[in-house]
């Protein structure tokens, strides 16, 4: 005779089950985050290999793993306080560290400490970036960001490298890429505003439109990556101060409610 499971014993089965679901739920998105970390780490190695060009397209791979661990939590509903904290540590490694580093070992060591210590200031702009969002998070407009974003600012510094890397560098660009940090640096712990795009739903609204006009923005970069890549994040980074000389200040909403893995 096979002994018959009770009620007691399937329903603790299914919880079993259940609760295994919700762990890998969770799971996915700390590993897109640590897709994230491992990218940054990553080029950080290939900085120290003077791989520059690598190391580059690095850092926006992690750019894509962090726009990707937000959109998963809150898709599957598995956001967490432990997801907010674990997603802002990888940053600072990925949009801090590694693109100062990048910046440091590729054009700011040769032009003595004046200049280099603008790696320093990027990596500590950054990391204030980061502190002060998750600190403000949920008391802010979602439109905009208070701020260069730290992925965007990555994205100046490893968009500059690879539309430099190969080419005759001279002293006068080097000079530039240094007053180029020390902008970019400040502009994260500025108090421009820069568009979120996350009110924007355009892809449920016109989804056709969406994929045509991403389609074609990929052509157009696929035809020159390195020049199209560095003007679409200058023109992002210098979008916040034209901002305040065009419309002026944008006037602060009511509170809102906080929301777990934003970009910051």
């Amino acid at each position: 005779m096979i002994p018959r499971r009770g009620k007691g014993g399937r329903r603790r089965r299914w919880q079993d089950l259940r609760e295994n679901r919700r762990r890998g739920i969770f799971l996915l998105p700390s590993l897109l985050t640590t897709g994230n970390l491992f990218c940054g780490f990553f080029a950080l190695v290939l900085t120290l290999q003077f791989r520059y060009t690598e190391a580059a397209l690095a850092i926006f791979v992690a750019m894509i793993m962090d726009m990707l661990d937000g959109r998963v939590a809150r898709l599957m509903k598995a956001t967490s306080q432990f997801g907010v904290e674990y997603d802002s540590l990888a940053d600072v490694v990925s949009f801090c560290v590694a693109p100062g580093f990048l910046l440091y070992s590729f054009a700011l060591a040769e032009l003595g400490r004046a200049a280099w210590f603008g790696a320093f200031l990027f990596v500590v702009c950054g990391a204030l970036r980061l502190a002060r969002f998750n600190v403000h998070t949920g008391t802010v407009d979602r439109r905009y960001f208070v701020g260069l974003p730290t992925p965007a600012a990555a994205g100046v510094a490893a968009s500059a490298v690879l539309l430099l890397d190969g080419a005759d560098v001279t002293r006068f660009m080097l000079v530039a890429v240094a007053a180029g940090t020390y902008f970019v640096a400040l502009l994260m712990v500025s108090t421009f505003r820069y568009w979120s795009f996350k009110e924007i739903d355009v892809v449920r609204r016109h989804p056709l439109q969406t994929l045509l006009v991403v389609v074609l923005l990929g052509m157009i970069i696929a035809t020159n990556p390195e020049v199209f890549l560095f003007l679409m994040s200058l023109g992002y980074a210098a979008s916040g101060p034209a901002r305040l000389v065009v419309w002026g200040k944008v006037p602060a909403p009511a509170a809102t409610e906080a929301t777990s893995r934003e970009h910051p």
